[in-house]
């Protein structure tokens, strides 16, 4: 490895490197002193404790002379030291080795919390590579390559074919369609002329528009999106503020009691200054945290590795334990709930006919990119059908393509579309055409040697598991389901009544979906949402526990996400949710356990019925204990 490869690994992952670094001098002090090599060993591991130690105490150190508080960061180096000490002291060297493995435990912490750091603002640079960072300003008729962040409300944008739009605005010119997938999650390319609005992040279809920019760069939709995710990570959970301040209080009662313990005992009790320190430095020992730590991280990486195995990847372990305390879930609609790919789900042909009407629509949509063009020429080929090559074909954006096929005219396209070229009164076509229509799927009209051959409904198809996964979750005591979409209403009721989910919102822009689980979040409490594009970003980072769809999910969407399910199996979500309970149901008996177990040794240290070396003993037993107790979580839920 190159030294810039070296420097950057430290620039980026500085905590875990010294983590690593005080694991190995850890390892190589208590292998050194098992040998004999006392010397050797005493020299080592007073680095591991300044370089492992070095940020707890700086932080408790902080913490102490600006914010007046007492915190476990101190508390880890006072009972560390006194461990360190008192091996000194007593010349019993292993002691020296517990307060080495007292300072790596947090050196570990701090770590996993600055790789969480480090995840929030990949997620945020993800988000803002999906616009171009220069824009083709018009002036005067000629093009200006400018940078996005100069330009102005009123300046004139040109968007070619193929390109991102680079910033909002109104179209004044043109027409084309629009994949706004990364911003609305719509299935379907969206139709675009004078007067629609069009998004920064959307991709131009096949047309050229001409925008005017009426709000500035910052206050584009993307720009919000982007100030969402950095909100909604950044700020810290209820729970987690809870465990703050326990923290402290704990800090507080421990670090007081020890200076009480140390001073007082010779003036009011009548012990001796040598005993009156003795136990103070058991005290110190025993009263240190590392039970109570160990009851907490092994069950979740124990939970972590479990869920790996299932496919279901939990990025960080607090998120495992919240997964248990889910009340509702949001899931988002396509990619999600549907597999995100348009099908042809229903055909109606003249004389039953279906080959020779797939034949037609096939040989003019193979000349088209439009994804609804694609689905019809798969569904050809899925049933290996033949067509001859149609000339002369021509694409009318929005409506649909014309052509010659077999010298004789051909129309594929929207009802009003193929109506200017032939007559469309056929009551049986009419009337199943309304119908799919209203349940959300798109028609498509042929017609061959001007007469109707028939229509073919495409549509987003919902995932074969998803209405048993919902029918699981509510089974399993979830109290409400809902479904987050910025598809039109009519789709997504069709989509829930199909998945029986308990409510639709529909026609949502990511602000509007970071609302709704904000509103779930006030009235149920713990919220999960389920989701796979960059829309989904600023919800999944907002609710409570944030699901990506792995294979499916966009980037941004898999970086903001807590958990993601590796094969888009959406009937793991019960598999996770037991798991969670199950790790919060352990967690708390290994906190009951690890409490317990220090009240006894303070009170045996109290009463004079413990020795240093059986009060370590029992501190590490007790650690031993509970974190073989955390891994249980290791065998599989039985479901």
């Amino acid at each position: 490895m190159s030294s810039s490869s070296i420097e950057n690994l430290f620039q980026e992952h500085p905590d875990a490197i010294t983590a690593s670094i005080c694991a190995v001098l850890v390892f190589l002090g208590w292998l050194t002193l098992h040998l004999g090599w006392l010397g050797l060993s005493l020299f080592i591991l007073p680095f591991a404790y300044v370089i492992g130690g070095y940020s707890s105490a700086r932080e408790g150190l902080t913490t102490l002379f600006q914010e007046k508080e007492l915190d476990v960061d101190l508390l880890m180096i006072i009972a560390a030291l006194g461990a360190a000490i008192l091996g000194l002291w007593q010349q019993q060297y292993s002691f020296i080795i517990d307060g080495a493995v007292l300072i790596l435990i947090f050196a570990i912490s701090g770590a996993l919390e600055s790789y969480a750091m480090q995840r929030t603002e990949r997620s945020i640079r993800g988000l803002m590579s999906l616009t171009p960072d220069t824009a083709r300003r018009l002036v005067n008729g000629q093009e200006q390559i400018v940078p996005v962040a100069k330009m102005q409300i009123g300046d004139r944008v040109l968007v070619k074919p193929g390109e991102w739009v680079p910033i909002d605005g109104i179209v004044v010119e043109g027409y084309s369609t629009l994949n706004q997938a990364s911003i609305t999650g719509e299935s379907l390319p969206v139709e675009k002329t004078v007067g629609d609005e069009v998004f920064a992040g959307t991709l131009n279809g096949n047309g050229a528009l001409r925008l005017t920019i009426h709000q500035p760069p910052e206050s584009s939709l993307i720009q919000r999106v982007i100030r969402l995710v950095e909100q909604a990570q950044t700020e810290t959970p209820p729970s987690q503020q809870f465990i703050e301040r326990f923290e402290r209080i704990y800090a507080k009662i421990i670090v007081i009691s020890g200076f009480l313990l140390g001073t007082l005992p010779p003036f009011l009790l009548g012990w001796t200054w040598e005993d009156t320190i003795y136990k103070t430095l058991i005290f110190l020992v025993v009263a240190s945290p590392c039970a109570l730590m160990a009851a907490i991280m092994p069950t979740l990486l124990s939970g972590i590795a479990n869920g790996a195995r299932q496919g279901i990847l939990f990025k960080n372990g607090a998120q495992l334990e919240m997964m248990g305390r889910v009340k509702a879930i949001a899931f988002d609609k396509t990619g999600t709930l549907t597999t995100g790919k348009l099908e042809v789900i229903q055909m109606i042909a003249l004389n039953q006919d279906e080959a020779a009407l797939l034949r037609v629509a096939a040989a003019l949509e193979s000349f088209s990119e439009h994804p609804i063009g694609e689905a019809i020429v798969q569904t050809a080929r899925q049933q290996k059908l033949e067509w001859s090559s149609a000339t002369n074909v021509q694409a009318q954006v929005g409506k649909g393509v014309t052509g010659v096929l077999d010298s004789q005219r051909a129309v594929v396209g929207k009802a009003t579309f193929v109506q200017t070229q032939i007559n469309l009164e056929n009551e049986t076509f009419l009337q199943s055409s309304q119908q799919w229509e209203q349940s959300g799927k798109t028609v498509v009209w042929v017609a061959h040697a001007n007469k109707i051959l028939g229509i073919i409904a495409i549509a987003d198809t919902v995932r074969p598991t998803a209405s048993t996964a919902i029918a699981h979750l509510k089974y399993l005591g979830i109290r409400f389901i809902a479904m987050l979409t910025g598809d039109n209403e009519q789709t997504a009721h069709s989509i829930a009544q199909q998945t029986g989910v308990d409510r639709v919102y529909a026609e949502l822009l990511p602000e509007d979906k970071v609302e709704v689980i904000q509103r779930l979040q006030k009235q149920y409490g713990t919220v999960a949402m389920v989701g796979d594009g960059i829309n989904d970003a600023p919800a999944l980072a907002q609710a409570s526990v944030g699901i990506a769809m792995g294979t499916g999910g966009s980037d941004v969407a898999l970086e903001t996400a807590d958990i993601v399910l590796i094969a888009d199996r959406l009937e793991k979500l019960e598999y996770a949710i037991r798991l969670g309970r199950r790790s919060e149901r352990i967690i708390k008996q290994n906190i009951i356990f690890a409490l317990s177990f220090i009240v006894f040794l303070l009170i045996a240290n109290f009463t004079g019925h413990i020795t240093l070396p059986l009060g370590v003993l029992g501190h590490e037993g007790s650690t031993v204990l509970v974190t073989l107790s955390g891994l249980r979580l290791l065998r599989n839920e039985q479901t």
